[in-house]
């Protein structure tokens, strides 16, 4: 193995402080650039607070039914997510602004999914109103008509249904770090920022699961522990 070789020495002391100097002068800018570009990649920041602060509250209810769901750590909004409703008209994320959302991503060859359906259901009849709707998202790429009997057939009558056959929808939350597998489901609040995430199903019109949407629908102004 051949060694590199070893650098000379300075000359003098002086030689020596002028290159800590050009340093101290680089380190110094670096630091302002690094700190400018830290800011601007996570402008988030400030409008995702909140969202941070509901699901510390709500963290203490994420047990039993819904032990799996892990809450938001940082400000993170999601990407303006774009699907199809069952006219055929395109949606994004965005349309939802000002009301939080069950948000989910399902698919007629995911068992676990289409053992969900009647969950995501029965807590949109309970909980679907002005200010919460599940909006779960079917990502089948062949055979537009069999997701919407799949759910016919089981009896699904309170999802609105929407649809991605292309499932760039899952692609986009897979780039986030926020989708690893189906199902995947996402609680976001009305500034399109993450409370929490779920990596596969849960009974999500369980007491438990009831108890923790309507308390990410209090925001963070409610003690969830009383």
């Amino acid at each position: 193995m051949t060694e590199p070789p070893t650098p000379p020495r300075p000359a003098s002391g002086r030689v020596r402080r002028i290159p800590l100097a050009a340093t101290a002068v680089i380190l110094a800018v670096l630091a302002g650039v690094y700190g400018i570009e830290r800011l601007r990649g996570n402008p988030a920041a400030a409008s995702c607070a909140p969202a941070v602060r509901t699901a510390g509250r709500i963290a203490p209810l994420a047990h039993g039914e819904v032990a799996a769901l892990a809450v938001a750590q940082t400000p993170f909004r999601l990407p303006d997510l774009a699907f199809r409703d069952a006219q055929g008209h395109e949606r994004t994320l965005k349309d939802w602004r000002g009301r939080t959302v069950l948000f989910n991503l399902w698919a007629t060859w995911c068992v676990p999914c289409r053992k969900e359906m009647p969950a995501l259901d029965a807590l949109e009849r309970e909980l679907g109103a002005a200010d919460f709707e599940v909006v779960a998202v079917n990502i089948d790429t062949r055979n537009p008509e069999r997701p919407p009997a799949f759910l016919k057939d089981i009896g699904v009558t309170h999802l609105a249904y929407y649809s991605d056959p292309s499932a760039k929808v899952f692609q986009d939350l897979k780039l986030a770090g926020k989708a690893f597998g189906m199902p995947t489901t996402l609680i976001v609040d009305g500034a399109g920022c993450e409370i929490g995430e779920m990596a596969g199903p849960a009974a999500w019109a369980s007491e438990d699961g009831v108890k923790l949407v309507r308390a990410a629908l209090a925001g963070d102004k409610t003690d969830v522990t009383r």
